[in-house]
């Protein structure tokens, strides 16, 4: 006879709106299919009387998904998004080949900012 582990492996946790997440559905992952998990940012927190939540998510690439389980999400920290900034070696050669496209164009922005004079206001 079977038996099944009657203890909680989920690490459910409660997000807050504009919080970037992995959601994964869960009867597409039940039924084998692919593509069942998406990147998404928290559009909407409902809250219930009960004390439930549920979310209102924004896929990354458009739509929404409505009544969302806080259990089949997992928050992507900013500082997975940031880390090839962050640890990027920008003095060896190659340095731009081994970034990502979103560095290199924040990096550029930086630049662009941090070399330009400052605007002086009109004289009248």
């Amino acid at each position: 006879m079977t038996s099944f582990s009657t203890q909680a492996a989920t690490t459910s946790t409660n997000f807050a709106v504009d919080d970037y997440v992995l959601y994964r559905d869960p009867g597409m992952f039940w039924r084998g299919e692919a593509g069942n998990t998406f990147v998404c940012r928290v559009a909407h927190v409902e809250r219930y009387t009960s004390g439930k939540l549920r979310y209102l998510l924004a896929p990354v690439t458009g739509g929404l998904i409505r009544d969302v389980q806080g259990d089949y999400m997992r928050l992507l920290p900013p500082i997975d998004a940031m880390r090839d900034i962050d640890t990027a070696s920008l003095n060896s050669e190659g340095a731009a080949d081994t970034m990502t496209s979103a560095a290199m164009a924040w990096l550029t922005q930086q630049h662009t900012t941090a070399n330009r004079r400052p605007e002086l206001p009109p004289q009248s």
